[in-house]
């Protein structure tokens, strides 16, 4: 190969092989080394290519083109001038022709209308503009003030997932200018709400910049969701305000960091659900973005004979064998933890980060070892959707310390018990016993334990963003994804839901009052549970998607937040509130170790009779009330959680303790129950060893 003639201007020997990106040239002369400065240092990994060249173009510039002239392990390089910020840019491979010129006038999409430049895998914005993509050199320079995380401990914490666009689309106490974008997320009415509701962390859907992909652009939808990433450092611009978006990619990032400024002023953390485990290239017969052209047998798992190992459902997986693609991961997780102060991060697919060189997964991969071996990264929280579609892909439980797991063992351990045997029983059948409610109320210790982690390593759920939400799951028995354009063939059929008797909005006062109760059951179950509890946007005002299970396409009023305040829903925020303040109350209650440290912490568990349970009553599916009582040696409260899962009001008696100091039996006051009795029944005493009457199906939550 001939590289082409080079002007000494080019000054090869200067550039660096790293970072890779955009980044100041470290040539020790003061007018090159400023971070505002024209001159750039550019590196990007490209094994796939023997010549890569940069198309760029000033602000108010005409478009150049330069070969970036040196080569190092497979990394391409150079100094390039008159790339001042605000610059965009992207790069091509250039043919073997030494009469390859440095500069093109203008730069257009190819013949068969495929994107001309390919993307900078560590380019920190996006842009759209004359109907290509092409990245923009940026500043990172923010008016921080005395921003700090705010550094919620595991055991306090209580996630929100939320979407910034859906969130605040229909809030009719911010201006519409700002709904659907960064800034509404941040808007004192916002925050008034998330605050007053008692949850410490907000975990947001993918805001790094994502595409659609090309079977919803032809059915005329968007991908709402955003699990279709294209640039690993750039946010997604479209969340922002207009304003923000037409003053330029600059004014995008300053308001996304405004955004977390605010939510952390306001003592919220922000956590990002990140997309790491493929790329918005997709199948190889998709477009060629970035990757692709850089180097696909590098950066996508394949079988050595060129075709993709697809572990996501989605056409490529990135290939975490190889080490430059680990380093793209923690260099990007890293900049958004440094650069926008980011609290955690929730990993889409994680498996698929994990597969060692067999495909298998692999707990001590070098990528969890590299997470856990660096000081920014082990310090924040890290949270696994511990599955993918792979061979071996359900690995609940199996990832290192340092990481926390979506529990779906929770999940439908609890969907279960409250709605499909309810269905059962109320059909004349025959429900499941307590032992798997009371597995997941415990923290599923056992799931975890293996892997060296405790019961707080459990991220409990009852929905999520993916399936029906709280309100659908006690209004539907079967899924309802007709507006998919998929002839509702797409979305899980195992819901494990139940209807109450009729399928969708009803008016009948006794069905909704049902459907009511199930969801403070639900509600109340969470909140009870050792583990880390989220929740998903809405479920706390009785937010509905219609039956749909399978939402990622519905950018409408289908996905988006409706805050009219009706009685149902206004009854549905108030109990929320209601059992998250009680779990804030008895945490704070306990020593800071509580629940990790297993010979101080307890939990005792009775029949409805009090006495200890024996092996019978908890295989026992015709028994469904059990009482738990929970505390710790050091603590300063105990609580009593009694579950009455059957269909008949129970006589039960509360378990016969004493008072510490051994003076006397223990007084138990009701704080909570999930019946309609409760504003009547709240505040009465009970003691030890003496009875009292729960409501069937409902969960009632005494304090000592």
């Amino acid at each position: 190969m001939v590289m082409p003639l080079l002007d000494t201007a080019s000054t090869v020997d200067a550039s660096r092989p790293f970072p890779l990106g955009i980044s100041v040239p470290r040539t020790g002369s003061p007018a090159t080394d400023d971070p505002q400065s024209a001159c750039a240092n550019v590196a990007v990994y490209a094994p796939g290519v023997d010549t890569l060249e940069i198309a760029y173009c000033a602000p108010g510039g005409t478009w150049q083109l330069k070969t970036l002239p040196n080569i190092t392990n497979d990394v391409h390089h150079g100094i390039v001038d008159g790339f001042p910020v605000g610059s965009r840019y992207g790069f091509r491979s250039s043919p073997e022709d030494d009469a390859l010129p440095v500069s093109v006038p203008t730069v257009a999409f190819d013949d068969d209308g495929q994107q001309p430049l390919l993307l900078d895998p560590y380019g920190r914005a996006v842009d759209q503009r004359d109907g290509f993509l092409t990245n923009v050199r940026m500043s990172g320079g923010f008016d921080w003030g005395g921003d700090r995380n705010p550094h919620v401990s595991w055991r306090n914490t209580i996630i929100y997932e939320a979407h910034v666009r859906g969130q605040s689309m229909l809030h009719p106490d911010i201006p519409e200018e700002l709904r659907g974008t960064y800034a509404g997320m941040a808007h004192p009415a916002m925050i008034e709400h998330l605050t007053g509701l008692g949850i410490t962390s907000v975990q947001l859907l993918p805001v790094h910049f994502h595409l659609d992909e090309p079977h919803l652009q032809n059915l005329g939808m968007t991908n709402y969701w955003g699990y279709n990433t294209a640039a690993f450092f750039a946010p997604h611009p479209a969340y922002a305000t207009q304003a923000a978006q037409a003053a330029g990619p600059q004014a995008v990032q300053d308001e996304f960091k405004g955004m977390v400024k605010l939510l952390h002023a306001a003592g919220l953390e922000v956590i990002l659900d990140v997309v790491y485990n493929h790329t918005a290239e997709g199948g190889r017969d998709g477009q060629t973005l970035s990757f692709r052209g850089l180097g696909e047998m590098q950066y996508y798992r394949n079988d050595g004979h060129g075709r993709y190992v697809d572990t996501t459902g989605c056409g490529n997986s990135l290939n975490f064998g190889h080490p430059r693609v680990v380093q793209l991961v923690l260099d990007s997780l890293r900049y958004w933890v440094d650069e926008f102060h980011i609290d955690g991060f929730r990993f889409d697919l994680a498996v698929t980060l994990c597969r060692n060189a067999a495909n298998d997964f692999d707990p001590h991969h070098p990528f969890l070892v590299a997470v856990a071996a660096d000081p920014v990264l082990s310090s924040v929280k890290l949270i696994a959707e511990p599955w993918d579609v792979g061979y071996g892909g359900w690995q609940t439980g199996r990832f290192p310390p340092g990481w926390v797991d979506w529990n779906d063992h929770y999940r439908d351990a609890l969907r279960s018990f409250w709605l499909a045997d309810r269905a059962a029983i109320e059909a004349g059948g025959q429900g499941g016993s307590v032992a798997r409610l009371a597995d997941s109320i415990s923290g599923s210790a056992s799931l975890f334990a293996e892997s060296g982690r405790s019961r707080m390593a459990s991220v409990n759920l009852v929905t999520a963003h993916d399936g029906f939400t709280l309100a659908d799951l006690v209004s539907y028995d079967r899924k309802h994804n007709e507006a998919n354009g998929e002839q509702n063939r797409d979305g899980h059929g195992d819901n494990r839901s139940y209807n109450h008797g009729f399928e969708g909005p009803t008016e009948d006062e006794e069905i909704l009052a049902l459907r009511a109760q199930t969801s403070r059951n639900l509600m109340a179950t969470l909140m009870v549970s050792m583990g880390i509890p989220m929740i998903t946007a809405g479920d706390e005002i009785g937010r509905t998607q219609q039956g749909n299970n399978n939402a990622y396409c519905q950018d409408n009023h289908i996905t988006w937040l409706d805050w009219t305040s009706t009685p149902e829903s206004h009854a549905m925020l108030r109990s929320t509130k209601r059992v998250i303040r009680l779990r804030k109350e008895f945490l704070a209650g306990q020593p800071h170790h509580y629940p990790t440290r297993d010979k101080q912490a307890y939990l005792h568990w009775f029949d409805e009779h009090g006495k200890p349970m024996s092996m019978d009553r908890w295989n026992d599916p015709q028994h469904r009330v059990v009482q738990l009582l929970l505390g710790s040696d050091d603590g300063q409260v105990d609580g009593l959680v009694v579950v009455n899962g059957s269909a008949h009001d129970i006589k039960i008696t509360l378990p016969d303790v004493s008072n510490d100091d051994g003076t006397g039996k223990r007084l138990f006051e009701l704080r909570l129950t999930t019946s309609e009795l409760h504003d009547r029944r709240q505040g009465v005493r009970v003691a030890a060893g003496e009875r009292d009457v729960v409501q069937s199906n409902t969960i009632s939550i005494y304090r000592t």
